[in-house]
């Protein structure tokens, strides 16, 4: 029987035990399923930073640990974690960012904002939006999420350019990695949305420097993570209009202070990081199928480079 331990905050326990124990009998898999199991006994572990395994060390006999989260930057760094590490790609997250996504850049494609401010009984002479085909979108970022955002937006007609820090290939965008490539990429881009993973190399990837290379009045989308923005470079760009509006779901400290200037500023939509998040049904088959694989002597999905940080 495979061991498999569960180590998340109490409450996901009560989300995560029947789809799991679904997703291990459809896999035809004889788990074990506990938050209990022994180190030395636990071949797997589900795994949440909010959860009470902190110190992998006395886990010498487990195979992988597989993580709830699509962002592995608290753990990545763990000098105990030293066995293989695979993060969460799970459909339902994927959609889900979608979804949001997709919502947000139309939104502020179409001006909507400014309709729903207006409900005043007047009738105003406005500007008609550009066609998509005419507002360039940058997504930074083309993991499994950038790269099914950039997908969606192009599918509407956006000419959609995706950054990564190696260079990728995917159907619909133009695909540009390295410095260069980033210049290339910001460069009269009418949108921007934020999908890369937090690690030294992105901390403040949006900065005065890159913000100017906007098209002035362009708009942000960040559901990826806080510190890929410097703020202060963010509010002094919607003050002088060069970012026209924001929309910010992640940010450097959590949850966002009550007196931080986000949740004021007319230009920015502060949502509670709810961009999307892992669903229980769909990630369970994503760890059954690893679990499965392990068993069968394959190699694991999501591995993460703990060089690369992600």
């Amino acid at each position: 029987m495979i061991k498999v331990l569960f180590s998340a905050r109490p409450a996901a326990w009560d989300e995560y035990e029947a789809p799991l124990r679904r997703a291990f009998d459809a896999a035809g898999l004889d788990c074990d399923l506990s938050r209990d199991h022994a180190p030395q006994d636990t071949q797997y572990i589900v795994f949440a930073p909010t959860g009470p395994v902190k110190d992998f060390t006395p886990y010498v006999n487990t195979r992988l640990v597989m993580g709830l989260w699509a962002g592995v930057e608290t753990v990545v760094g763990n000098t105990t974690l030293t066995q293989p590490l695979a993060r969460m790609v799970d459909d339902g997250l994927t959609r889900g960012m979608v979804e949001y996504v997709v919502g947000h850049v139309m939104r502020h494609h179409l001006g909507m904002d400014a309709h729903l401010a207006g409900q005043d009984g007047v009738w105003r002479d406005t500007v008609y939006p550009p066609l998509a085909k005419d507002r360039p979108i940058t997504v930074l970022g083309l993991g499994a999420l950038g790269a099914a955002c950039g997908q969606a937006l192009a599918a509407l007609g956006f000419p959609v350019t995706g950054w990564s820090r190696s260079q990728k290939q995917i159907d619909g965008l133009t695909c540009l990695s390295g410095d260069d490539g980033l210049t290339t990429a910001l460069t009269g881009a009418q949108g921007v949305v934020l999908l890369l993973p937090q690690t030294p190399a992105t901390d403040s990837i949006l900065n005065a420097r890159s913000l100017a290379l906007l098209e002035p009045g362009a708009f942000i989308v960040n559901p990826g993570r806080g510190p890929l923005i410097d703020d202060a470079a963010l509010l002094a760009a919607l003050g002088s209009g060069q970012v026209g509006a924001a929309t910010l779901d992640v940010f450097r400290k959590e949850p966002l202070a009550a007196d931080d200037p986000y949740w004021s500023h007319p230009r920015v939509t502060v949502t509670p990081h709810i961009a999307s998040t892992t669903r229980p049904d769909t990630a369970a088959q994503v760890i059954a199928e690893n679990i499965r694989r392990g068993a069968a002597g394959l190699p694991f999905l999501h591995l993460v480079d703990r060089k690369a940080g992600y």
